[in-house]
């Protein structure tokens, strides 16, 4: 493992959209990690960001919405993640670390953090649904590198 590496993986896994979804295949398969080093280094970089994002999403929307077009984009971006969290509006935090734990497109911790705010989610309470939601995608992600092509194989002699 070279510095490189292990940055670019943190780099990929705090990443919105790509997040540890991304960092862990690539640390992985492309750079030969272990799979807990794969692991653990990609939860690190796609946690990284979440505390601050939390911090920071109501003075920055405030200051970010008096700009017309800025405004609108945020606008239907809430809209659009608003309607994909049902299940945080039926559970709440525990809602939110589900969402953020079933590793689909846009179901991250950077749209974790929108709801969580969008919620009106606590901050410690968010955080911790994140976290959480994290372990579980990166547990499901690197059962997936790891077993995938063996379980793929055995399913298929069946």
């Amino acid at each position: 493992m070279e510095l490189t590496e292990i940055l670019n993986v943190i780099l990929i896994s705090a990443t919105p959209i790509s997040e540890l979804r991304g960092g862990i295949p690539v640390a992985y398969f492309r750079y030969d990690f272990e799979w807990y080093w794969a692991f653990i280094i990609a939860v690190a970089g796609n946690i990284l960001p979440i505390p601050f994002l939390l911090a920071l999403y109501d003075p920055v929307v405030k200051l970010l919405s008096r700009i017309g077009w800025i405004k609108r984009l945020a606008e239907w971006f809430f809209r659009y993640t608003r309607r994909r969290g049902g299940l945080v509006e039926k559970y709440g935090w525990i809602g939110l670390a589900v969402f953020v734990g079933i590793p689909l497109p846009i179901t991250g911790a950077w749209t974790g953090s929108v709801l969580a705010y969008l919620m009106g989610i606590e901050y410690r309470r968010a955080l911790l649904a994140i976290f959480l939601g994290v372990i579980m995608a990166a547990i499901i992600v690197t059962a997936f590198c790891v077993l995938g092509w063996e379980a793929y194989l055995f399913l298929k002699h069946e």
